[in-house]
């Protein structure tokens, strides 16, 4: 990884050396026993969000580590009646079933996760393995948890937001909007293995939960999407549930406007660190974080910011990406830190600080992890699963700004404006590829290496756009001769 702020470089390194020690198997005897998972440290418990967001900066990993394990775990565990519950005993295989979750239910983000990871590996095989999993899994949340108006039913603690303050609300638009997302990439897996049927089947699905959605849920006032009571009356409160909407693509133009420009604002969710779960201007709003009354948890922030994308708003995403990050990095050393004249982080007593640490949730409007003092083991320190979205992910999708796809062989550089930045040996299947830019005496310059040929598109937002074939081996261009 190369970036002009080198500590954005060094946490990224960091965080690939601290995800070897977060692996673990299933226990003896059990259907996961041969299984590799990601597990924190301290929890022997299998976290379906875990493993959904970790496949998300382990396709980066150069095929050390499998970013699909971890799924492939909760799919050995699914039973005969399609559920795959949201948390197990890794030493059993045996489910977890909350008080406030008596199903046991997460959100539903498999199908996004596997799309995710075909455009990543190209690996067409997999999702004929899989698609039978979660074909099975939405006909159970269907027959479980969806009501006579179209919308699903289910506690707040499935959206992987406990103690969200959402009193009254049943049909979360978190939830039903993640279904319906959900329902667009299983049609989209159903397009890939030219499988007719199922991709009518759950396009259908899609449209049809959008515009219930869009129905019910938008409200014109505010400019937002709201939870429902059980009469189908909209819960005025504003969370980053509300967001989930724009990842599925159900808001229109101008309603994409409205709900955007609330991220823009600092008195909602645009503080100093974006984007609180619950909005500033909620009743109870809390800067310390509170649990998910305030805290900013990295996984809602990568939806939000992968939300922004579907509408285009790159310049947007990259700028809260960096805010994000420069939190993360501050929070790493606490105390009142300064560095000496080698850059080594040095406390107020001159000592070396402590080992750096990355957290599970951080505050909104501070330095520092969030706070709940009811729950003293939250945030967990050293959370990768959640962290490494922000250090990895993050880092190379919308700071460096590279997306990249094995099956359309193209990679994409959306940038606002030229920088030293770029990525080295970065594993493509079987293909090593290098992209760097920096400036010579004849400009801006970008410097390429590969073993294959793809399609690289440079995107400098609203100055320049080309997309030219990259041959195999070393080449470079001059950016303003494209």
């Amino acid at each position: 990884m190369h970036f002009y702020d080198q500590d954005f470089v060094e946490v990224y390194d960091r965080t690939w050396a601290w995800i070897a020690d977060c692996w673990a198997s299933g226990g003896v005897g059990t259907a996961i026993e041969k299984s590799k998972y990601f597990l924190y440290n301290g929890e022997n418990v299998i976290d379906l969000m875990d493993q959904v967001f970790s496949s998300f900066f382990l396709v980066y990993s150069n095929r050390i580590y499998a970013a699909s394990s971890g799924l492939d775990t909760l799919y050995a565990l699914q039973e005969p009646n399609g559920a795959i519950r949201s948390r197990y005993d890794a030493e059993t295989g045996s489910p977890i079933f909350p008080k406030d979750n008596p199903e046991g239910l997460g959100l539903p983000l498999f199908a996004w996760a596997e799309y995710n990871l075909y455009h990543k590996t190209a690996n067409k095989k997999r999702v004929k393995e899989v698609m039978p999993f979660l074909q099975k899994h939405w006909a159970w949340m269907e027959a479980t948890f969806k009501r006579e108006n179209g919308l699903y039913a289910v506690p707040v603690s499935a959206t992987g937001m406990e103690n969200s303050p959402r009193a009254g609300a049943i049909f979360l638009s978190d939830f039903n909007a993640a279904m319906a997302m959900n329902a667009l990439y299983l049609s989209a897996l159903g397009d890939i293995l030219n499988d007719k049927e199922a991709s009518f089947q759950f396009k259908r699905a899609y449209f049809s939960l959008k515009t219930r959605i869009n129905t019910l849920m938008w409200n014109v006032a505010d400019g937002f999407y709201y939870d429902l009571d059980k009469d189908e009356k909209q819960v005025p409160t504003k969370t980053i549930g509300g967001y989930w909407p724009l990842l599925a693509e159900i808001p229109n133009e101008e309603r994409s406007e409205r709900l955007i420009a609330h991220l823009k604002d600092p008195g909602v969710f645009g503080t100093e660190h974006p984007f609180p779960t619950l909005a500033a201007d909620q009743a109870g709003y809390d800067k310390r974080g509170m649990g998910y009354r305030g805290s900013v948890v990295p996984p809602f922030t990568y939806m939000v910011i992968k939300g922004l994308e579907k509408y285009n708003q790159y310049e947007l995403a990259r700028d809260c990406a960096i805010r994000h990050l420069y939190f993360v990095l501050d929070s790493m050393h606490q105390g009142g830190e300064e560095r000496d004249d080698d850059g080594e982080r040095r406390s107020e007593k001159g000592t070396p600080e402590q080992k750096p640490t990355v957290w599970e949730a951080y505050q909104p409007q501070n330095e520092g992890k969030a706070v709940w003092p009811e729950r003293p083991d939250w945030p967990r320190p050293q959370f990768l699963a959640y962290t490494g979205l922000s250090t990895i992910a993050l880092m190379i999708e919308n700071i460096v700004g590279l997306y990249i796809s094995l099956p359309r062989k193209t990679v994409d550089w959306i940038i606002p404006n030229l920088e030293i930045m770029g990525i080295e040996n970065l594993s493509l299947k079987r293909n090593l590829v290098t992209i760097l830019s920096n400036k010579s005496g004849r400009g801006w310059e970008i410097h390429m290496e590969s073993e294959k040929l793809y399609y690289f598109t440079i995107n400098v937002l609203g100055k320049k756009k080309k997309t030219l074939p990259i041959p195999s081996g070393k080449c470079s261009m001059l950016i303003d001769k494209i």
